[in-house]
């Protein structure tokens, strides 16, 4: 994956998990996970415990992902702000940068600043009372509330991840999708927006139901090929349609029933459907061309026999005490041999999903 595409999946998955987009430039995007999220990614496992012992209202992590790293770290260095004239600041013979006009000298006497300001003689902002604004503290925090007092979190403090191919972050998003999105259930929009049947229809629409299958199907032998097969059968009839997925990307899709819509009853159950989707691809994969796996024998069958050659041979002249560690790693290495060439099919659902189509489409 190239950092478009990374981009791509990170803000298609923080949009499906509902999270608060604070700030998104070219390189990085700055955004408050929702609560789903968080238990998700952060791990805090001991916190959301808490909150749901005493139902306050959660306080979720904020994260600072970043794209491109080498785009993100010149778009920082060229955001640096520069002194007035373009060039680099006069130091006095000690070192430091002389003071602006009109500020005391370092160490002069003069009088103390009043409360609420702050240093530079900037005033506080507008509303704030004399605190320090809400980004660096919140007074109505939930150790605040519960416990009294809570220190104040680092100023400005936002943590920074690398989101790229093989981060470990991007590894996280993966796995956390693939676990929570297996199965999905959505139905076709109507053609008007609105849900209303179709001009010059009183009746309802009909809508039938499909189990959709992704399967992976891997030949594995030294070598290996994988295919993806998308099933899909008809819960009322029967009907088994291939390329299921690639049809549906063409297809207005939404998770809530849309209005004045009738659904026809199902006459297979999920079990059922599923078993016979089973027997459909087994029944596909055996009408393919096999010629693969009998070369695979073939070939398991001369390493088999160029193993058995030479460990027979070291069996035959070894002593009576060295032959039994000989026979284990005989043995060991006739597994590894057959595990590395036995040819094989290897069947795994990636994920699946029910649709409720119209029924005049099918």
């Amino acid at each position: 994956m190239n950092t478009a595409q990374v981009e791509r999946f990170v803000m298609r998955f923080l949009e499906a998990y509902n999270c608060r987009i604070i700030e998104k430039t070219k390189h990085a995007v700055i955004v408050n996970l929702s609560p789903e999220a968080d238990k998700e990614l952060t791990g805090r496992s001991y916190y959301w415990s808490f909150v749901e012992r005493t139902g306050v209202e959660p306080e979720t992590m904020t994260y600072r992902f970043v794209f491109d790293p080498e785009g993100d770290a010149a778009a920082a260095a060229a955001a640096r702000p520069v002194p007035a004239g373009g060039g680099t600041v006069p130091a006095d013979s000690s070192g430091t940068p002389p003071s602006p006009p009109g500020t005391p000298a370092a160490g002069a006497a003069g009088p103390a600043a009043p409360a609420g300001t702050v240093p530079g003689g900037a005033a506080p902002a507008a509303g704030s009372g004399g605190s320090p604004p809400e980004a660096i503290r919140s007074a109505d925090s939930i150790l605040g509330r519960y416990f009294g007092t809570a220190p104040a979190p680092p100023v400005g403090r936002v943590p920074r991840d690398e989101v790229t191919f093989g981060s470990r972050r991007l590894q996280q998003l993966f796995a956390t999708a693939l676990n929570n999105g297996r199965f999905t259930r959505l139905f076709e929009v109507p053609p008007q927006a609105s849900g209303s049947p179709l001009p010059g229809r009183s009746a309802p629409l009909t809508y039938c139901s499909w189990m959709n299958v992704n399967y992976k199907v891997e030949y594995a032998c030294d070598m290996k090929r994988s295919e993806v097969h998308s099933l899909a059968i008809q819960m009322t009839t029967g009907e088994i349609r291939e390329e299921f997925h690639p049809s549906m990307l063409t297809r207005k899709l939404a998770p809530k029933l849309p209005a004045n819509i009738h659904l026809l009853g199902d006459n297979l159950t999920l079990s059922r459907a599923a078993s016979i989707l089973e027997d459909y691809l087994e029944q596909k994969i055996r009408r393919t061309d096999h010629r693969w796996a009998d070369r695979a024998n073939q070939v398991l069958a001369e390493e088999h026999q160029l193993v058995r050659l030479y460990y027979e041979g070291m069996l035959s002249a070894a002593e009576p005490e060295a032959r039994e560690e000989l026979e284990i790693r005989y043995a060991a290495r006739q597994a590894e041999v057959d595990w590395q060439y036995r040819p094989r099919v290897h069947v795994s659902v990636i994920n699946c999903g029910l649709f409720h189509l119209r029924a005049e489409e099918r």
